[in-house]
């Protein structure tokens, strides 16, 4: 049986991956703080949804706590390892940026040595679009510079990946950062703008649209991305030839993947997705951008492609309305 050691698997994205592996018949070994970052509630209910799986184990912990981080990375005696923990969201690194710190570069520290300890076959670690930062060439492609990060969250994983770099290099451990790309879909982050959206013209309460709505992202489905995930892990970097495009570093057994949906949809249109899933009309406050965001990220997920042979193609309605269905059924809809 092939065994994962997943962080974050009371997070949104994580529990998603567990599942994946659990249905596939790996033992999951899951690690999460369990945070107030938002509610704890419902990082409980993912986590006891996953207990239902008599091939899942969880340790609650931060993974500023290394000896506890050590000690479960060493009892799950994993395969492969997939760093998914963070201190997440954009505005919040204004607010409360040691939690980035603390989280997003100890706590990374603390996985990669536990790692090292144990030495899997392959090391996966989340970051972000967001370290694409002020680049304005897009699609945005492994290759292109990104040093012009526009948020503290965005610059603790840029470090992050100079740290797994450095890493693979100095102990020769296969290592694959994935970039995200605005990911969405059931179980998602209340702080995230689906959520708020969705939960605010339920109600019939007004919505903040930032930059006037003149905002695109690249939305990706989350079973596209964890299933892109999935097929990551047997792409080992260092052991199969190098593909047309690869970001595979020329001194190390590391390379960066773009997850992405490929598609750059405008926020008007994702919010009008919103309203024909919901039946109901949005209240649109319009806002001029907020600090340390960026106006449009779109990726070119040809490596993940040429990597893999897939792409995300899940298509932003029906995306949407799985999203939709899912927090009526959870949350009811207001009279």
């Amino acid at each position: 049986m092939k065994r994962a050691f997943i962080t974050g698997t009371a997070g949104f994205i994580g529990f998603h991956l567990a599942e994946l592996l659990l249905q596939e018949g790996w033992h999951v070994s899951g690690y999460d703080g369990m945070t107030d970052y938002y509610d704890v509630a419902l990082k409980e209910q993912r986590h006891d949804m996953l207990r239902q799986h008599e091939n899942f184990t969880a340790t609650e912990a931060m993974l500023e706590d290394a000896t506890t981080l050590s000690e479960a990375v060493a009892t799950a005696r994993p395969d492969v390892i997939v760093h998914l923990a963070a201190q997440a969201g954009v505005r919040y690194s204004i607010e409360n940026p040691r939690a980035y710190l603390d989280a997003n570069i100890i706590g990374t520290f603390n996985l990669m040595e536990a790692a090292l300890a144990v030495r899997p076959k392959h090391l996966l670690m989340a970051s972000t679009s967001s370290v694409y930062g002020a680049n304005t060439d897009m699609p945005y492609a492994e290759a292109h510079k990104a040093d012009t990060q526009m948020s503290f969250y965005a610059a603790t994983k840029k470090a992050n990946e100079a740290m797994a770099h450095s890493w693979a290099h100095i102990h020769a451990l296969p290592i694959t950062m994935f970039r995200f790309f605005t990911v969405y879909g059931p179980w998602g982050r209340p702080d995230m703008a689906l959520f708020k959206f969705t939960k605010a013209i339920l109600a019939g309460d007004p919505i903040d649209v930032y930059n006037h709505g003149q905002m695109w992202r690249d939305f990706t489905y989350v079973n596209d991305l964890v299933h892109g995930i999935r097929l990551l892990i047997d792409a080992i970097p260092g052991q199969s030839a190098a593909v047309a495009g690869d970001s595979l570093s020329p001194v190390a057994p590391f390379r960066v993947v773009n997850i992405g949906n490929s598609t750059k949809v405008r926020l008007e249109d994702f919010i009008d997705a919103i309203e024909v899933a919901t039946g109901k009309t949005a209240i649109r406050n319009y806002m001029d951008m907020q600090q340390g965001d960026v106006p449009a990220t779109w990726a070119d997920a040809t490596l993940l492609m040429a990597l893999t042979g897939y792409r995300p193609q899940t298509d932003l309605q029906e995306g949407v309305a799985r999203f939709v269905e899912w927090y009526i059924t959870r949350y009811g809809a207001p009279r």
